[in-house]
């Protein structure tokens, strides 16, 4: 096989619009809204579960597990969905499969009580009822899932 350079979004033959993007990110921004307010119950209804995660270990391994409602309601709010005095500044870059798939990448900063944190993090989002849903989350933040 030929190895040709293109650019990832040419090679797999789908661009997507502007208003594709826009609304990858304005869902982001509504998720983010419910997390700053600890509103936890509405960012579950922002996904399809079992919600997959994958991380980190301590051993260096990459688990990954499947989270039901339950779960991703009790971590969110473990991890502390809505706590006073954390900001978050984030840059997302949207990675579209296709119009119903989108992998986006995060880099974002977090600030408690006057320290940062950066922290970069992926999710997958697919296409479902005519809306975006959170279904897959990458992070080393989650420990062993």
């Amino acid at each position: 096989m030929a190895n040709t350079q293109q650019s990832p979004s040419a090679a797999a033959g789908f661009v997507p619009t502007e208003e594709q993007v826009d609304g990858v990110l304005a869902w982001f921004a509504e998720y983010d809204a419910h997390a700053a307010a600890g509103e936890v119950e509405r960012m579950a209804d922002m996904a399809v579960f079992p919600v997959n995660v994958v991380s980190d270990s301590a051993d260096g391994g990459g688990p990954a597990k499947s989270w039901t409602r339950e779960e991703f309601v009790r971590r969110m709010r473990e991890q502390g969905a809505g706590q006073d005095g954390v900001e978050m500044r984030s840059h997302r870059t949207p990675v579209f499969v296709n119009e119903n798939l989108v992998f986006v990448v995060t880099d974002a900063t977090f600030t408690v009580d006057g320290q940062t944190y950066a922290v970069r993090y992926g999710d997958l989002l697919v296409r479902t009822g005519g809306r975006w849903a959170f279904q897959t989350m990458v992070s080393g933040s989650f420990g062993a899932a």
